[in-house]
């Protein structure tokens, strides 16, 4: 059974009929062409597929499009400048060479954009466990957390201290 649905995807009202049983990964990725939303597990647990709804990471892959109506949606196509400028979060990534094969990157990219937005000042262990639901299979995990415990340390001193 189809619904029509109104969320605001990066920025811009959509309207959609959906399935019900759509996900918003399917959604995202197939019907509005945001590409950064990778479909890896299916199931929730290895965090390519995350994407911010009302500012909090969820895994995408099983979150259904009816449950998005209302909402505001934000992928990594979402954060770039009104020049097409990287975001800060993105350039700490490329500059800490946290990136390879790529694939995990937007995932990780969006949860890091989630633990910016708290205004905590978190440590490498913190950050450990607040990426946990993230699999990479080509880095071993500490350039990404240099990418994060740096982009974390410089949003901190602008709104922290």
């Amino acid at each position: 059974m189809l619904k029509i649905i109104h969320m605001n995807v990066n920025g811009k009202d959509v309207e959609l009929a959906v399935d019900e049983r759509e996900s918003l990964l399917d959604t995202l990725r197939n019907r509005l062409g945001l590409t950064s939303v990778k479909k890896g597990c299916e199931v929730g647990e290895c965090g390519a597929c995350t994407v911010l709804v009302e500012g909090k990471a969820i895994d995408s892959c099983i979150y259904l499009s009816m449950w998005a109506d209302g909402k505001k949606i934000m992928t990594v196509e979402g954060l770039k400048g009104p020049d097409g400028d990287l975001s800060p979060i993105q350039r700490a990534f490329i500059e800490e060479a946290a990136v390879q094969c790529g694939f995990c990157t937007p995932g990780l990219i969006m949860s890091a954009v989630e633990i910016v937005g708290t205004g905590k000042k978190y440590n490498r262990e913190e950050l450990k466990k607040l990426i946990s639901g993230h699999l990479c299979r080509c880095t071993g995990y500490e350039n990404i957390l240099n990418a994060m415990e740096r982009i974390v340390e410089e949003t901190y001193k602008v709104c922290g201290e």
